[in-house]
């Protein structure tokens, strides 16, 4: 445990870990514990949420209210999880990347070299913060700021893969 600006900030772990469904949700089943660049870790797990979003859900319009319901489920498990930690938006909250990056692939073409594309595209957005980006994740807090941010992020990264879509 530290103490960071008169509160007391909880390194989680696995025992925090399962302490609660909200904690493990938010620090992607785990993956938000890697000791370093859990976001990048926690990224990968959108892969596999994609995925099975994509086998569950017949169309885009269903793909799409189901992402709803994991971005929904985050701004719960964030909020949560943030406040048992004692920082809103801790660093091993994962599931905003993994929810963000799940929308990208979800319009993204198919293939390994567009999905490594939407990987690279989503993480630079996600850790440079280009405006709006940065004034939501400075702004917006609790469950929801943590998820909001990282969905301009893929927002970006989405724009980005059209136009190169476009023009290829």
């Amino acid at each position: 445990m530290s103490i960071k600006r008169d509160t007391i900030t909880l390194q989680p772990d696995f025992r925090f870990l399962l302490a609660h469904p909200a904690h493990l949700i938010a620090l992607g089943f785990g993956s938000g514990l890697a000791p370093k660049a859990p976001g990048t870790v926690g990224t990968v797990l959108g892969l596999p949420l994609f995925w099975l979003i994509a086998t569950t859900a017949p169309d885009l319009p269903n793909r799409i209210i189901l992402l709803v319901a994991t971005f929904l489920l985050g701004i719960w498990a964030c909020g949560r999880t943030g406040r048992a930690l004692g920082v809103p938006d801790h660093g091993g909250m994962v599931w905003d990347e993994i929810v963000a990056f799940a929308l990208v692939l979800l319009f993204a073409p198919p293939g390994w070299p567009w999905i490594a594309l939407a990987f690279a595209l989503f993480r630079l957005f996600d850790i440079l913060k280009p405006w709006p980006i940065r004034f939501a994740d400075t702004h917006l807090k609790n469950g929801f700021g943590v998820m909001f941010d990282d969905l301009l992020a893929a927002g970006y990264a989405i724009a980005v893969i059209k136009g190169l879509q476009w023009l290829v």
